[in-house]
């Protein structure tokens, strides 16, 4: 098992749908003026098992790469017939590998997240605590 197609499938969902919506306007205003079949994909393909099998499909085209390279064989025992079949059980393969990431990315970011703001909020709290210690030694 090769890990490659779900790392770059994963990599690209993060950055199409959790990224480049809050880099500024841009984006936001580019996904708006897409035709109406292409920004309904954008937000049907929100999903990241949607996402994953057809970005797997297209990096399989790209790079020949397969997520169970076993598949593979089904080529040479089935022709073009056994490719189509390879193709779409590695990608409904990746598919699942990449929501399973992407879940995993999510379960891992809010403590991340919790901890930074209380980790913040401690340090405001310390830093505004030794600067009445410092006013309160002034003034006496």
């Amino acid at each position: 098992m090769t890990f490659s197609l779900v790392l770059m499938g994963l990599t690209i969902h993060v950055l199409v749908w959790e990224k480049l919506p809050d880099w500024g306007t841009w984006f936001t205003k580019l996904i708006e003026r897409l035709p109406a079949p292409l920004a309904y994909l954008y937000s049907a393909w929100h999903c990241p098992y949607c996402f994953g099998f057809w970005i797997a499909l297209a990096l399989q085209l790209l790079t020949g790469v397969y997520t169970l390279p076993e598949l593979a064989a089904l080529t040479e025992t089935f022709a073009l017939a056994g490719t189509i079949m390879a193709m779409s059980l590695d990608a409904l393969v990746t598919a699942l590998l990449i929501m399973v990431g992407s879940l995993t990315l999510r379960a891992l970011a809010l403590p991340a997240i919790k901890g930074f703001e209380l980790t913040q909020t401690f340090k405001a709290s310390m830093s505004q605590a030794q600067s009445t210690q410092e006013q309160q030694h002034d003034n006496t």
